[in-house]
């Protein structure tokens, strides 16, 4: 009997951790649905959805430039997804992708002995992890994104920390995403804390708050004015938008990451960017990444 009792205890109380662990994340995953429902509204068909969503755009470019019907998992490429002459010239440029050199070289970086005889190897045993950065770390009690974790184990293993910007990073990042490209894995971005979910709600704040001399937030363009045209370019959405980097982007004539992408972003709005390994830029990644949650990895990419 008492072992009855001792085992119904035990289960009501993981019971209780499963509920309460997946109270963290209720309100992270209301944004995200939200969201998708937004996006698949407004792409749905954009000739018809002109006044309410596209209210700067000619019809003639609705009725032959944007896709319709578009849903969540279609926006895993951006832009791409929408707009058929970008996605004709996307494609043409993927069938000879000027990235390859950079997973070989990532490649080499992974396998490279370090100075006390560890490597990249021994800090991402697996390589096809990159699906599962962000976290929340509770023990440092900061956000560990890809960049992050790639430097800790420089830092950790007595090397030379990489610019988080290209070069190396990128580099090394792009084997590691290709690897998990290739397994075909999808986001699966955990909020487990109350800690966690506060990081998710700061990026989120980053997110929407409006900024510098211009007074945009990312928001303005990448929910609001996603899919519409800024000079010759469309705008991406939010969901799905870093489901890609490191990126080669031809403006670049280089692979970056994701961290050079928005700081690049932020500046263009008249804001002063995070550093790349400061909380603040750690938990605007750590929200990206939550919304684009299920959505495959597809990186290493090109964007222009």
């Amino acid at each position: 009997m008492l072992l009855k009792i001792a085992k119904s205890t035990a289960l009501l109380v993981l019971a209780a951790y499963s509920l309460n662990a997946a109270d963290f994340s209720a309100g992270a995953e209301k944004d995200r649905i939200e969201m998708i429902k937004y996006f698949e509204a407004k792409f749905a068909d954009p000739e018809k959805n002109k006044d309410r969503f596209f209210p700067y755009s000619t019809e003639e470019e609705l009725k032959n430039d944007y896709a319709k019907g578009l849903k969540h998992n279609d926006f895993n490429i951006g832009t791409y997804a929408f707009s058929k002459d970008a996605k004709a010239q996307y494609e043409a440029i993927k069938e000879m992708p000027p990235y390859e050199d950079a997973i070989d070289a990532g490649e080499e970086l992974y396998n490279k002995k370090f100075a006390n005889g560890n490597s990249f190897a021994t800090c991402f045993p697996d390589p096809a992890v990159a699906n599962i950065y962000p976290y929340y770390d509770e023990k440092k009690k900061d956000v560990v994104t890809l960049t992050s974790a790639v430097n800790d184990c420089l830092r950790d293993n007595g090397e030379k920390e990489f610019n988080t910007q290209k070069g190396d990073m990128a580099n090394i990042q792009a084997y590691l995403v290709n690897a998990t490209t290739e397994a075909g894995k999808k986001f699966d971005i955990k909020i487990q804390s109350e800690a966690a979910k506060k990081a998710y709600e700061n990026g989120k704040e980053y997110y929407y708050t409006q900024r510098g001399y211009l007074k945009l937030s990312c928001a303005t363009c990448h929910v609001q004015g996603a899919g519409q045209r800024v000079r010759n370019e469309k705008l991406s959405p939010l969901t799905g938008q870093i489901t890609q980097f490191p990126v080669h982007r031809l403006k670049w004539e280089e692979l970056g990451t994701l961290e050079r992408r928005l700081s690049g972003c932020i500046v263009d709005q008249g804001q002063v960017s995070p550093k790349d390994e400061s909380t603040q830029m750690k938990e605007l990644v750590y929200f990206l990444a939550y919304m684009s949650n299920g959505m495959s990895i597809d990186g290493p990419d090109i964007r222009k």
